[in-house]
């Protein structure tokens, strides 16, 4: 099968993920030391707890900022850590966020609260009646309270994503809100011509990395490629593959192992986003997805009309050849997760074994198509099947199918509790950590 994307990435020593992950740590560190010069630069209240209220406003002004590049969906740090890494950092600093505004609330409140003599609470009303930007600062972390409650891990599993969603998009509202409060009270933005470009630029930077990756690039991608279905195929009962075609599909910067978000726009879908992998490599010419039944929005894919109109969010994903570090490879599938698998073995080189976990022959999806391709690319397939207990994948089974699992990069895919077993099994045997390359496809980790 010929493809068009770029031939796959040698294995480096330099990972990328290490070089992203270091620019943000650089990039986040290079920030505070500069607010924190700003800061000095303004001058110290004679209340300390004023101080640590200013303080604890202004880092929390800088973690917000932080939180939407995470979330801004830039191309170079999604291939390079993955949008499934990202959103759980974000999710993590977005409590970080909450619990250091909570502080500047706290710590501001009752350091005016001493110097006036009156109760917390009373000095907070009266902060938020009579001072310019403290009534927008309260909205805000209303709306980040309401937020991070929305998103703890009990409230996230029950709501539908949809709905998720929809309220966390008040977190551009609160975002607007704290900086025009920022501007209107923050001493530290106003202390010099420095600190105002300063802060006027980090949150140019953090809005616009949002506009260019959630907005911009997608509007433009879908402007120009004009995606539309143009077959619907059934591959079992229960697993459907839908083909998309548009134009200039080879300048679509898409590879093997990637995944986007699909919005097929009928009157009914449109305003569904679900993330499904390519199951097929980019050849230029059209796009794959291969879709289990999991519920009511993806079995409704097998009556997809031909000629639908596709909005499509990505490529998105590290689950790809960049990432490399061995010659040989290890490829291990579960249910329907061979669908990136599938698409990785198409281009990938050296020695691969590729393994299919699967209840029972009727679950293999596309193994029809991985044994030809496997044969032809000169790779070893193995169909395990069977129920999950006894674990057929422990480590005594995986080391007798892969002798030399610990020299191989291992890409994993599956459902949650098979790629966790499978990640213990693989430390079990002394699998390096960067060898090892997964990826959970969820919106909102």
């Amino acid at each position: 099968m010929t493809t068009v994307q770029s031939p796959p990435a040698r294995p480096t020593a330099i990972r990328p993920r290490v070089v992203a992950r270091t620019g943000l740590y650089v990039m986040l560190a290079a920030n505070a030391a500069v607010v924190a010069c700003f800061f000095a630069q303004a001058g110290f209240a004679s209340n300390a707890l004023i101080v640590l209220g200013r303080l604890t406003g202004l880092y929390g002004a800088l973690v917000m900022a932080f939180q939407l590049v995470l979330v801004a969906r830039l191309p170079w740090l999604d291939r390079r850590i993955g949008m499934d890494r990202l959103t759980g950092w974000h999710r993590w600093t977005g409590f970080t966020l909450l619990w250091t505004l909570l502080a500047h609330v706290v710590f501001i409140s009752f350091g005016y609260a001493d110097g006036a003599g009156v109760g917390p609470v009373t000095e907070l009303v009266d902060l938020a009646e009579t001072t310019e930007g403290v009534l927008r600062a309260v909205v805000a972390l209303g709306l980040i309270l309401v937020i991070g409650a929305v998103s703890a891990r009990y409230a996230r599993r029950r709501l539908a994503y949809e709905t998720w969603h929809f309220i966390h998009l008040y977190a551009y509202v609160a975002v607007v809100l704290a900086f025009t409060h920022q501007v209107a009270v923050g001493t530290s933005f106003t202390s010099s011509p420095a600190a105002t470009a300063y802060w006027y630029g980090l949150w140019a930077v953090a809005l616009g990395s949002v506009l260019l990756g959630r907005v911009a690039l997608p509007l433009w991608r879908n402007t120009r490629h004009r995606f539309r279905v143009s077959a619907v195929v059934p591959e079992s009962d229960s697993v459907v593959s839908i083909h998309i075609t548009g134009r200039d599909l080879d300048k679509l910067p898409a590879q093997a192992g990637q995944f986007f978000l699909w919005r097929f726009l009928t009157k009914d879908r449109w305003w569904q986003a679900n993330p499904f992998s390519l199951s097929a490599a980019p050849d230029g010419r059209s796009l794959r997805l291969t879709v289990k039944a999991a519920g009511e929005g993806s079995a409704a894919l097998r009556h997809m009309k031909v000629g639908t109109r596709v909005f499509a969010e990505g490529p998105y994903g590290a689950f790809t050849t960049l990432h490399r570090t061995r010659t040989s490879s290890l490829l291990i599938a579960g249910g329907v997760g061979v669908t990136p698998i599938r698409a990785l073995l198409e281009v990938l080189d050296g020695h691969a074994v590729v393994i299919h976990r699967v209840g029972s022959e009727r679950d293999a999806v596309l193994h029809d198509e991985l044994r030809d391709l496997a044969r032809a690319k000169g790779a070893e397939l193995r169909l395990v099947t069977g129920s999950p207990v006894p674990d057929k994948l422990a480590p005594g089974e995986l080391k007798r199918m892969v002798p030399d699992i610990a020299d191989r990069d291992v890409f994993l895919c599956g459902p949650p509790p098979m790629m966790n077993a499978v990640l213990g099994t693989l430390e079990d045997l002394g699998v390096p950590r960067q060898q090892i390359h997964f990826e959970r496809f969820s919106l909102a980790g």
